[in-house]
């Protein structure tokens, strides 16, 4: 899928064509959408395909008509009816006449430029809009790291009283989607840096700021999801011992049970044996059951006192 935008009288308009100045969003295109833009902006088919591969690399290309910016950007995966952060590569292409952006999907780093929600956005400005969707970008990670780390925090809670392991599953999720984080906000950075010293992108003053706020934020990000990480890593080894130790205090409390409630199994046994009744203790008194069943309650009632006062309930 194409959309087309411009900016007209300082508001984003959806237009039917492409036209000087304009900004091409190319979400998951077929191949036909491809080699039309291709043609149109002699950009390498290889180059607009390369954001729709998930394994790709960030960086900078450049070339004689156009220069690529390829980052990875967060995006939320549906597994098991929740949700998982991951990333996802997105490329900037930067020619002459226009601006595009390639993604596997729709995403809110290029929804909110798309829904006008960004002050001083102009599709015609191109180096501005290039930082603006990189600055996006940046705060995006840092909103995804906030909510896992609220996510880690919902799960410690469960963690307290468990004994299964699903609780410890959805903490390993929440750890490998800030790996995936940390590895790509270092590419990203690799790339940010390079934007600032390439002289093919031409950057006014007030871009070279917006670019230095930008390569600020995504380290801020980096930072954010390594504390997370490392605080997430502690968490899961200390949690795991907990999910043990709460199912010995399960077995330990069966095992004491088990024994307190053997001890009139033993008596009742004993008394059920098919032997004569001479000799058996109240075989011959008409409270003979009730007196086994008096004392077998007593003295599973002592145990059970004995095993309390020695902390194995």
């Amino acid at each position: 899928m194409i959309k087309f935008f411009r900016t007209v009288n300082g508001v984003i308009e959806q237009i039917n064509e492409q036209c000087d100045g304009c900004w091409g969003a190319l979400i998951n295109p077929v191949e036909a959408e491809l080699i039309k833009i291709s043609k149109e902006n002699k950009i390498e088919l290889e180059d607009l395909k390369a954001a729709l591969d998930e394994e790709e690399r960030s960086r900078i290309q450049i070339e004689d008509n156009y220069t690529m910016i390829l980052v990875d950007i967060p995006a939320i995966e549906k597994r098991n009816d929740k949700d998982w952060y991951v990333t996802i590569p997105m490329s900037i292409i930067l020619t002459k006449e226009a601006i595009f952006t390639v993604c596997l999907e729709s995403t809110p780093v290029l929804d909110i430029f798309m829904g006008s929600m960004v002050r001083n956005f102009h599709t015609h400005m191109k180096t501005r809009f290039i930082l603006q969707i990189l600055y996006r970008n940046s705060t995006l990670y840092l909103q995804y790291l906030r909510s896992i780390n609220r996510k880690s925090e919902e799960v410690e809670k469960k963690l307290h009283g468990s004994t299964k392991n699903q609780e410890l599953i959805e903490l390993l999720e929440l750890e490998k989607s800030l790996v995936y984080f940390t590895t790509s906000l270092r590419s990203n950075e690799v790339v940010l840096e390079k934007l600032l010293k390439t002289e093919s992108i031409k950057k006014y003053p007030e871009d070279t700021d917006l670019l230095e706020d930008v390569i600020i934020e995504n380290k801020q990000a980096i930072e954010m999801a390594n504390i997370y990480s490392g605080i997430l890593s502690g968490t899961m080894d200390a949690f795991a011992s907990v999910i043990s130790n709460n199912l010995n205090i399960v077995m330990k409390f069966l095992a004491t049970i088990t024994i307190v409630m053997s001890i009139p199994t033993m008596i009742f046994s004993a008394y059920g044996m098919n032997v004569k009744n001479t000799g058996m203790p109240f075989s011959n008194s008409v409270f003979g059951f009730a007196f086994v069943i008096l004392f077998s309650l007593i003295l599973s009632l002592a145990v059970a006192f004995l095993f309390s006062k020695k902390n194995l309930f």
